[in-house]
């Protein structure tokens, strides 16, 4: 068969929406189809998705890719080699083995349900907040699996009938999407990745295995749990019943660590994806480096079960992309969140208005769940496109904040590149949040010609396990790095001193602003 032939499809489930690209020989997508799916807010503060929702949503996305693909001419279903998964991280399913029905609504990654759970925890363990770190490199947050794990114990009666019964199976979103596609009820492969497993809180990083001692601490059954495997392996086959039967999934990553594939990212090298929230992790090799600056220690990648595992330091925004969605969406800003750029373009400041989305708490650096969102500086000179370019702003501001706490962690890892951030995600089409970026860092933003690279790191890690690439070709970012923009910083460094000074000041109004009573 001919290199024209060969394809790889990649199944990207994010926190709004479902896609799935088909990519040639050239890592070139040929065919694509996104559906974005329903949010629900059952509570402030609380985030959930359907499961069944989100299965049908790949079905619908698949089917049209290919149909697109075929129209253009490809062979896909003769051509299609495997498929990779990636997907949303932390998000919570716990569903029935002999049924496959979720128990409850998914509990979304960015939910703070478990902020009581999470002070019990504090009070009861050695340690306080930090006593996983050493073990899973993760606090004792809202964010983790875990924590929601536990929530679902204690309060869905179906879910804790079933724990105790022996039918129930958690998962994050990954595991959900690879059960159903290999078979559900009919022999379906109950596994995770190491990438996904590293976010729950029981993994423990040096061994890549639940960990024993967490689970009994937590009161967790190890009977729920997936089997880890690596990032890039042949897991199962799509059974029937899915536009795609019979096709490999061989690679599996979360979001985040598929973006960091997707940009070639070695040792010392970071990058920034910019979603509905945004995440900069740094590739620490084969060293796990705990952070005393607020970041997250997790693994990076494991291509392959015998390859090497890839550590690296994260830090996770809570609110990126949210934000524009919630100019569009609560106040009615915007019709599209493509819009923003042309309404922020019609000042050339804020007018000192500073804007922090802690809409649901602060993740990293700050890790305080009790913060909530604040607007400041406004006067009457203030007007829409000054609260857009706020909000734009508010997306670099927090990018930097992790910056440069990831500096202090790991200089001694870093690359000559440290000062050259790699960016993807929809929201980086926006030129002006770009230069934004480059200006609030003082330091250039390199933007590839592909912003999907969290789709691309997946179909990577699946074409390498079954052949179709090679480690080194996937690495070999120099033909990339020629076609991508950069965007340079222009901002005086006094001002740009004066603005993060500013904006660390209105940081600070946002903390112990939730309302318990709600």
């Amino acid at each position: 068969m001919a290199k024209s032939d060969v394809f790889i499809g990649s199944l990207d489930q994010g926190t709004t929406s479902t896609r799935f690209i088909i990519y040639d020989h050239d890592a070139k997508a040929i065919g694509s189809h996104q559906v974005e799916f329903t949010q629900f807010y059952p509570e402030a503060g609380w985030v959930e998705h359907d499961p069944v929702e989100i299965l049908e949503s790949a079905r619908i996305c698949m089917t049209k890719a290919i149909e697109k693909a075929a129209a253009d001419g490809h062979s896909v279903e003769k051509g299609l080699k495997a498929i990779g998964i990636t997907n949303q991280r932390e998000t919570t399913v716990i569903w029935s083995k002999s049924t496959g029905a979720p128990l409850h609504n998914a509990i979304v990654w960015m939910d703070v349900r478990t902020s009581s759970i999470c002070r019990r925890l504090e009070k009861e363990l050695e340690g306080g907040r930090t006593h996983f770190v050493e073990t899973c490199g993760l606090p004792i947050s809202t964010y983790f699996s875990a924590l929601k794990v536990l929530w679902l114990f204690e309060n869905v009666e179906k879910v804790k009938k079933a724990v105790e019964s022996g039918d129930a199976l958690f998962g994050t979103i990954d595991s959900w999407l690879i059960w159903n596609l290999t078979g559900g009820i009919d022999g379906g492969q109950h596994v995770t990745d190491v990438s996904n497993a590293s976010r729950t809180m029981l993994m423990n990083l040096k061994t890549l295995d639940w960990d024993k001692t967490t689970l009994k601490e937590l009161g967790i059954p190890s009977g729920i749990l997936p089997k880890i495997v690596s990032n890039s392996e042949i897991i199962g086959k799509v059974t029937e019943g899915w536009p795609i039967t019979g096709i490999p999934i061989a690679g599996c990553l979360g979001d985040q660590h598929a973006a960091m594939v997707g940009q070639a990212c070695r040792k010392g090298e970071a990058k920034s994806t910019y979603g509905t929230g945004a995440f900069i992790l740094l590739n620490t090799g084969d060293q796990m480096i705990n952070s005393t600056h607020g970041l997250l220690s997790t693994v990076a990648f494991k291509l392959g079960p015998n390859a090497p595992t890839n550590y690296a330091l994260e830090g996770s925004i809570a609110i990126a992309g949210a934000a524009v969605q919630w100019l569009r969406d609560g106040l009615g800003l915007i019709g599209r969140a493509s819009e923003i750029e042309k309404l922020a373009s019609e000042v050339d400041s804020t007018g000192g208005v500073y804007f922090v989305p802690a809409f649901n708490g602060l993740f990293a650096p700050w890790w305080r769940d009790d913060a909530r969102g604040v607007c400041i500086g406004i006067t009457r000179f203030t007007n829409k496109a000054h609260i857009a370019r706020a909000v734009l702003e508010s997306m670099c501001f927090q990018v930097k904040d992790v910056l440069d706490s990831m500096h202090k962690d790991a200089s001694e890892v870093e690359s000559k590149e440290k000062f050259l951030l790699r960016v993807d995600g929809g929201a980086t089409v926006n030129n002006l949040l770009m230069q934004i970026q480059a200006d609030i860092l003082g330091n250039p933003v390199v933007r590839p010609a592909d912003i999907e690279t969290t789709a691309l790191g997946a179909a990577y890690a699946a074409g390498l396990a079954v052949g179709v690439w090679k480690e080194e070709e996937i690495f070999s970012s120099g033909e990339r790095m020629k076609i991508a923009t950069t965007f340079n910083p222009i901002l005086e460094e006094e001002k740009r001193k004066k603005k993060v000074e500013s904006w660390c000041k209105a940081v600070s109004r946002t903390f112990d602003l939730a309302d318990l009573s709600l």
